[in-house]
């Protein structure tokens, strides 16, 4: 097995260098030798035992693990006691690399760390051997490096374990990572970022000031993506873990130059990198007063960036394009901080990045209907870049609304929406569709559908918090266009209908979702509102049920789950007789032969009306519903079972009413 890559010459000579340096660390290493072998007490493994070094890794046997590990400590042993060069540490990780033993590995890499440092293996030859591995093993490396930076950088960290590595080796160490963020794999470049980024979080600024001048200086290398690739992810990796008292140095030296990286010589995969250093940066907005001090104005600072928010955001969202969707998404997770930490500055050029901002999001929604809710294309769902950021078009568009949401929440701001709320209501509603794979998921798994009705990691859940602070915060306004976009949706729904589409209970069921947000208005404020517009909350309730109670339940139930579900929160809008007649249908339905998702939508129906059930129901079915709900309880999971056992609880309690008006 081949596993070193061809050595040019600079690293020839490098390592050369370092087996000098290993050399000169012998007697130091033999005296810790002496130590283990006059207290086997101090480890749980004989050091000076010589069997055979194997030459290869080792093929499968029948040896129990606990053989197979003493066998390996044998060999990691043999390999410290006779001093060999890092050929053996490169065979070490080639021997923990079996896929078959997890266990095996996990035990093989935790001694020969444990080995590396109480023998006082030389970091920088330790870390040159990791250098030069096969890719295929860096990953193993790279936990083995960034512990150990971790538990001997510094000796006054929690969690601190002797010895603590020299000076003249943290510099060695320094300079090889910053050499190494030139590699051409990418795979290196996150694992060198990382250990970058653990020693900064210990010596910078104090015992690393050159660090971010010489990232800096990498960046604007603009004849090597690789490490202006490599720069960006230490800055990024960096300002994602530091505390309230780094963050206003980092951004006094990185706001005036990140807007250059900007130009289209760097492609789209860079720019959101550096996106994600301002988000990062200005996510603690208790450090930002600190910042202040060091910058000429605020303004100064966030106008350049405003600017390139909109150049961003002002062409139409792409299709199947997951980095064009990445660099949208750390603009808006930018602009959202931005309204948080310097509402006044954002207001003032906020009409710079308006129009771009409804362009993009008008055009996700055209994107999201072709990709995730008809499948047509691929939505990336289990998309990530090879840093490991997100890249699922789903992702995005919780961006969005979460941006809306901060928005629709501040004073200064809800003002702005409020110009366009009609607009918004509208494309909110097309988001509130399910998804492809949501409709599989669910459809499988009805318990799924109940527990995911709060699933933050589903943008349906952000469109629908939308909306009610758009009925809350914007209004009368806010209600109108509800209001009457719910109709406006419902009609485009019987059209497709009328046309054949299959998908056509999709846009009826979001207008549904859509339409309980109005359930926390004040019934008579409704009223008003509603008769302003021309119709009345129980026509257009009537009309409703009688359209939708019809369809179905085998062929569309997850529009008449949501039907019972939304039309029960308005129950005293609507005639005696019309609520007695809902009820019994979900006792009905609750006892059919039909999908279990629509007998839990029933379920939610009934814990809200039957404490208003007439007594005559109640009487007539209690015995049948409770028979229902015990059989429908036996394949519940944790969420559908509390919805169970709360319309259990509210169906005795109606039972009980209605013994006590006999008596």
């Amino acid at each position: 097995m081949d596993i070193l890559k061809q050595e040019p010459l600079k690293e020839r000579q490098m390592h050369s260098r370092f087996r000098k340096v290993a050399k000169s660390l012998h007697r130091q290493k033999q005296f810790h030798l002496d130590q283990h072998q006059n207290d086997p007490a101090s480890s749980s493994f004989n050091p000076c035992s010589k069997p055979k070094i194997p030459k290869s890794k080792p093929k499968p046997s029948s040896k129990s693990l606990a053989e197979e590990q003493k066998g390996a400590l044998d060999y990691l042993s043999v390999g410290m006691d006779q001093d060999q060069d890092p050929q053996w540490m490169i065979n070490c990780l080639n021997v923990s690399l079996d896929p078959s033993k997890p266990e095996f590995t996990y035990f093989f890499l935790h001694h020969l760390l444990f080995l590396c440092v109480t023998i006082t293996y030389s970091p920088v030859e330790f870390l040159f051997s990791l250098a030069i591995v096969r890719l295929t093993h860096i990953h193993l490396a790279a936990v083995l490096l960034e512990q150990f930076i971790r538990e001997h950088w510094n000796e006054d960290e929690e969690g601190f374990e002797h010895p603590v590595v020299e000076s003249n080796e943290k510099a060695a160490v320094k300079g090889l990572l910053l050499a190494l963020l030139d590699d051409p794999h990418k795979e290196i470049r996150i694992a060198v970022s990382a250990a970058v980024s653990a020693i900064a979080l210990y010596d910078w600024p104090e015992d690393w000031p050159e660090l971010v001048p010489s990232l800096l200086t990498l960046i604007f290398l603009q004849s090597n993506l690789n490490v202006v690739h490599g720069a960006l992810l230490c800055l990024s990796l960096l300002s994602s873990d530091m505390d309230d008292k780094m963050v206003p140095r980092l951004v006094a030296d990185l706001f005036p130059y990140l807007h250059f990286l900007f130009p289209q010589i760097y492609d789209t995969s860079l720019r959101s990198k550096a996106l994600s250093l301002i988000y990062n940066c200005t996510s603690i907005s208790w450090a930002m007063s600190g910042a202040y001090e060091e910058m000429e104005t605020t303004t100064e600072m966030l106008k350049p960036w405003m600017e390139i928010f909109s150049s961003i955001l002002f062409e139409p969202v792409p299709s199947e394009d997951p980095d064009d969707w990445s660099i949208r998404k750390e603009v808006i997770k930018c602009l959202n901080q931005f309204i948080q930490n310097f509402p006044t500055v954002t207001k003032t050029y906020f009409a710079v990045i308006q129009w771009p901002f409804w362009e993009t999001f008008g055009s996700t929604l055209e994107v999201y209907e072709r990709s995730a809710i008809e499948g047509n294309e691929n939505s990336y769902n289990d998309g990530y870049d090879s840093d490991g950021a997100e890249q699922s078009l789903e992702s995005f568009v919780i961006e969005l609304f979460k941006f809306l949401l901060t928005a629709t929440g501040s004073p200064r701001f809800v003002k702005v929406v409020m110009n366009d709320v009609y607009e918004l209501v509208y494309y909110t509603i097309g988001f509130l569709q399910m998804t492809e794979r949501q409709v599989h998921s669910w459809s499988n798994d009805a318990n799924k559908y109940v527990a995911d009705e709060d699933n933050s990691s589903y943008c349906r859940v952000h469109v629908a918090l939308l909306l009610q602070d758009v009925v809350s915060k914007c209004g009368a306004e806010g209600i109108k266009a509800v209001i009457e976009c719910v109709e406006m949706r419902r009609n485009e729904s019987q059209q497709a209908k009328d046309t054949g589409s299959p998908g056509w209970w999709r846009l009826r069921e979001a207008a549904l979702y859509a339409l309980a947000a109005l359930a926390s208005v004040p019934e008579q404020l409704l009223l008003d509102e509603v008769e302003v517009s021309g119709s009345t909350v129980g026509a257009m309730l009537w009309e409703i049920l009688s359209d939708d109670m019809a369809e179905g339940f085998h062929d569309y139930p997850f529009l008449c789950a949501r039907l019972f579900s939304t039309v029960a929160r308005f129950s005293s809008m609507m005639n005696n007789q019309v609520t007695d007649d809902f009820i019994c249908a979900a006792i009905k339905t609750v006892g059919m032969d039909v999908p279990p998702l629509v007998k839990f939508g029933a379920c939610r129906a009934l814990s809200k009306l039957l404490p208003d059930a007439t007594t005559g129901i109640v009487q007539n079915s209690t015995v049948d519903l409770f028979s229902s709900l015990i059989d429908l309880q036996k394949n519940a999971s944790d969420e559908s079972m509390h919805l169970v056992l709360e319309t259990l609880q509210a169906a005795l309690a109606a039972g009980v009413g209605a013994i006590k008006l006999q008596v």
